[in-house]
């Protein structure tokens, strides 16, 4: 039975939570740690976890408990020291996303996870989406053949009062917008499915959010050897529209769903019809999908609860959670300084550093309240995008 601690009770550890009481064979919570006040004990009643302790200083709660996992679910400016602590007291990591503010950050992590034996693994719920898993699927047959163009539209919306919780809407300790705690998402997505660009570049702004120095809104352009991929990261898109489409040289395809495969004339215009067949050899990679046993957050728990057992590399690792940072902040260079960014960026680049952006990053506007709670309930989503959400 491995023992599981969770660090920071705010609204997503409730997801952290729920994913492991649906093992319950495998783990046991035994410990919540929160800085504010009450906030762990709150969390535990409201959750019935009767047999966990809490405590307000995380060190505290590695010194006290035999842990073998540690959930961290805190302000993404934590993320890195949290995280080094745990790993260096011997405990393996699951990370929320995003990883941390800076490249650096992330290294330290992954440099921490190794020199002390440990697993480290960085929330990206969304690859344990049957949707996103079919999509990839069909991506990794070759079936549309070589890719041209992408579009990711990460689009959320939030009112301005999102932007008054205390940690967020300033660079230094929320660490970005839209692009870093929301669009990270999409990023890893498109990571995962079409690999790492050459070259990024982008634009930023703040459209709607008069009380948050971060942008709101950017778009950026990846380039790839022959291909472009638009990502559009947003928290201004009233109803939450999000899809990823994909253009390859046979045949497009998406989420939401949809194949198209069109056929050429003697003249280059599109025959009627298209290519039916190669719709029904894509539907067919489609319909092929084994459902995944669990979903979401809960996915990405059972498969880090195996890899801590079987001491193996889970399904997402530091890497991939750092090569995520490494786009967000090539976005974020691009954008700031108005130029395009080659990648990979080099620790001599200014923006590996942390603190980088805080230095350069526009103030789009002052941060205007700072309120150490919000009432109500956070959403992890919309209906295109099922257990994808911040904190």
């Amino acid at each position: 039975m491995l023992t599981i601690g969770i660090i920071g009770t705010g609204g997503i550890a409730g997801a952290h939570v729920d994913g492991y009481l649906r093992f319950p064979k495998e783990c046991e919570i035994v410990a919540l740690c929160d800085v504010a006040p009450g906030k762990a004990a709150a969390l535990r009643a409201e959750l019935d976890l009767t047999s966990a302790r809490v405590y307000e200083r995380v060190e505290d709660m590695l010194a006290a408990e035999d842990l073998d996992l540690v959930s961290i679910t805190t302000p993404p400016s934590t993320h890195a020291e949290l995280t080094v602590t745990a790993l260096r007291a011997g405990v393996d990591v699951l990370v929320e996303k995003p990883m941390a503010p800076s490249i650096e950050e992330c290294d330290a992590m992954i440099a921490a996870a190794t020199e002390n034996g440990r697993i480290l693994s960085v929330v990206a719920q969304n690859r344990f989406r049957d949707d996103m898993a079919t999509l990839k699927e069909v991506l990794d047959s070759g079936l549309i053949g070589p890719v041209s163009h992408a579009q990711v539209s990460s689009a959320w919306w939030r009112g301005t009062a999102y932007y008054d919780l205390w940690w967020r809407g300033t660079w230094e300790s929320e660490g970005g917008g839209c692009t870093l705690n929301h669009a990270i998402h999409h990023l890893d997505l498109t990571l995962w499915m079409l690999g790492a660009p050459r070259a990024v570049t982008a634009v930023l702004t703040n459209a709607a959010h008069e009380n948050s120095e971060v942008e709101d809104l950017s778009v950026a352009v990846l380039q790839y050897d022959r291909a472009l991929a638009e990502v559009t990261s947003s928290v201004v898109h009233h109803g939450e529209e999000q899809a990823i489409v994909v253009q390859g040289r046979h045949a497009r395809v998406s989420q939401p769903w949809k194949v198209v495969a069109d056929a050429a004339e003697p003249n280059g215009f599109r025959a009627p019809g298209g290519d039916p067949a190669r719709v029904a050899e894509i539907e067919e990679i489609a319909a092929s999908h084994r459902r995944l046993e669990h979903v979401g957050h809960a996915g990405q728990i059972g498969d880090m609860l195996d890899a801590v057992r079987d001491r193996r590399r889970p399904a997402v690792d530091g890497t991939d959670g750092r090569r995520a940072i490494e786009l967000v902040t090539a976005i974020y260079a691009a954008g700031i300084e108005r130029r395009t960014v080659d990648l990979p960026l080099s620790p001599d680049d200014p923006y590996y550093r942390a603190g980088t952006l805080v230095e350069r990053a526009p103030h789009f506007f002052d941060k205007t309240a700072a309120v150490a709670d919000l009432p109500g309930a956070i959403t992890v989503g919309s209906s295109a995008t099922d257990g994808a959400g911040d904190r």
